[in-house]
Formats: C-alpha cells, sequence, structure tokens
C-alpha cells in the first residue's frame, strides 16, 4: 500500500498543476487574445465617444440658455423705457454683444445682437399704439454658425388699459 504505481504519481501531479496534463488547455491562445482585446478597444472607443459627445451636447445646452438670457436680459430693458424713448431714434441701441461669462477675463463665447424696433403687425384701432420688438443673436460654437430669435410686443398704455 505504501507503494505507489508510476500512474498514480502522474495522476496526483496532474491534479495538483493542470497545465502538465493538456498542453492545448494551458493558457489563451494568440487569437483569443487579439479577438479580447479588439473588443475592448471597441469598448473604449465607443465609451470615449460618447463622453466626448455628452460633453459637446452640455456645451450647446448651456450656450443656449445664456442666449436665452441675454435676449430676455434685452427685452426686459426695453420694457422699462417710456413709450416716448421708445420712439426716439437712436435712443435703444440697435447692435450690442454680450459674452458668454461676464464675470470672467477668459469669456469664451461672444454673442452678437441686433434689436429691431417695428410698427406691430395688428390692422385693429389700436396698431399706432404698439410696437414690435425682435432680438437676434449669432454665435459660434466651434466651426458651427448658431442663431436666436425672440419677438414682443410693447404697448403705450400697457396691458392694464386693455384687460380692465
Amino acid at each position: 500500500m505504501l507503494k505507489e504505481t508510476r500512474n498514480e504519481r502522474l495522476e496526483m501531479k496532474i491534479t495538483l498543476n493542470p497545465s502538465i496534463g493538456n498542453a492545448s488547455q494551458a493558457g489563451f491562445s494568440l487569437v483569443e487574445a487579439a479577438v479580447g482585446m479588439g473588443i475592448m478597444g471597441t469598448v473604449v472607443g465607443a465609451l470615449l465617444s460618447g463622453f466626448g459627445t455628452g460633453m459637446f451636447t452640455m456645451q450647446l445646452a448651456r450656450e443656449n440658455l445664456r442666449a436665452t438670457q441675454i435676449m430676455l436680459e434685452r427685452m426686459e430693458t426695453i420694457r422699462l423705457y417710456s413709450w416716448d424713448q421708445i420712439n426716439t431714434p437712436g435712443f435703444v441701441s440697435t447692435n450690442f454683444s454680450a459674452t458668454y461669462d461676464p464675470q470672467s477675463t477668459n469669456s469664451g463665447v461672444v454673442y452678437a445682437g441686433t434689436l429691431s424696433i417695428s410698427n406691430a403687425p395688428v390692422t385693429s384701432s389700436y396698431s399706432n399704439d404698439m410696437k414690435m420688438f425682435t432680438v437676434t443673436l449669432n454665435w459660434k460654437t466651434g466651426s458651427l454658425q448658431r442663431s436666436r430669435q425672440f419677438t414682443t410686443y410693447i404697448s403705450r398704455y400697457g396691458l392694464q388699459d386693455y384687460i380692465y
């Protein structure tokens, strides 16, 4: 019983170290490693592309929001003027520029704006007491030219005379 046969010793070695028994199962082949690296490369490339697209989309959203803020700021300033000031030629500036971040020294995106004042396109009896204001902003994101427009109406006596 103390004697071990040669086959028993070989079986014990195989169970302790499986790479001795069958060389084809010893590790990955070169083809398997290449396919695995190709799959990992594709996954990493798609991940980086997704990050880049997400960052660009966030930049576009931020710039759109800032454009909306600039247009709204310009319109709210117009609403503070009196009817005589609005109708005085040259009182309201028609061309302006604004930056993405007014507090920063490196402002990045510069918005070029125009403001047009015209008679309101209504045929009612109060048409002479209304003006139409249109603010247009243009800016560039990388090589992409962007533009937004906002239109509002201002009445001579305000809404309170028309509603009440």
